[in-house]
């Protein structure tokens, strides 16, 4: 089990939604926590809030980030716990999108995440406790949406290179460990994701607030600390996936039969 009591952490995205609800809950459970995010100045009043340090931060900027690993571990000694969690979520269908658009959501989707392993990832594999590293994703890696497809790809990303992280740092018998936060239906702000994109940037992307929309209906919310503590019993257990909404397994099972009805289809010999 990885202990939190006493660790210091970081949690990217952290002003708003699920990564506050982290770091909520991350505090509760003893740990010394920075967040970081985008809006700088609710960063600081959120820290103030609920007992952090808070930091401006762009996740897009890999300089930016690495500065911040090198000044928590330079005022704390040590790293244990990184959340990757800053992300954005517009809507647009893929035909109607710009390549700024696919970019802008790449850069703090994924490469946000990359920037995040690429700055901390030194500090946990030389602390001697180990360490833990949480990468947001989404249910939607598991049950893709229409309307999604720059973040869809994004997060599949982040799993798959969550996955590939994990296997390299077993083999090394490092004591990292890998989390893959797949939430389902939690209130946050990103449906707000647009105004903190870059100005000059032409696109086709909408806002859209899923918890007010048709789709919504009947689905299971959950506040921002829910996931938190689904987070953190991860962390403690370490799970390689974090699953906020666990009744949607039949979901993902039928839609994960398609890929065994084609493994069934091509059978090794078959004639051309």
């Amino acid at each position: 089990m990885t202990e939190i009591a006493g660790t210091i952490a970081i949690v990217t995205g952290g002003a708003s939604g699920i990564g506050r609800g982290i770091a909520e809950q991350l505090i509760a459970e003893g740990a010394t926590v920075t967040i970081a995010d985008i809006d700088g100045d609710r960063a600081h009043t959120v820290a103030a809030e609920i007992g952090a340090t808070g930091v401006a931060l762009d996740v897009t900027n890999a300089s930016h980030v690495q500065a911040l690993a090198d000044s928590v571990v330079a005022i704390h000694g040590k790293i244990d716990i990184v959340v990757n969690n800053a992300g954005v979520g517009p809507d647009g269908r893929i035909a109607d999108l710009t390549l700024d658009d696919w970019r802008w959501i790449m850069d703090v989707n994924f490469f946000g995440v990359v920037n995040g392993i690429h700055a901390f990832l030194p500090a946990l594999r030389s602390n001697p406790h180990g360490g833990h590293i949480v990468n947001t994703a989404s249910m939607a890696v598991f049950l893709p949406l229409e309307g999604l497809g720059p973040y869809v790809a994004s997060k599949l990303g982040v799993l798959g290179m969550s996955e590939v992280l994990a296997m390299e740092l077993a083999s090394e018998g490092s004591q990292v460990e890998v989390t893959v936060l797949a939430p389902g239906p939690v209130r946050t702000n990103i449906r707000e994701s647009l105004k903190h994109r870059p100005a000059g940037q032409v696109g086709n992307l909408a806002d859209v607030d899923l918890e007010a929309s048709e789709a919504a209906s009947g689905l299971r919310w959950i506040d921002p600390r829910e996931a938190g503590r689904i987070v953190t019993r991860a962390i403690r257990n370490n799970d390689f996936l974090a699953i906020t909404h666990p009744e949607w397994w039949p979901m993902v099972a039928e839609h994960e039969s398609a890929t065994e009805a084609a493994f069934a289809k091509y059978p090794p010999g078959l004639p051309g």
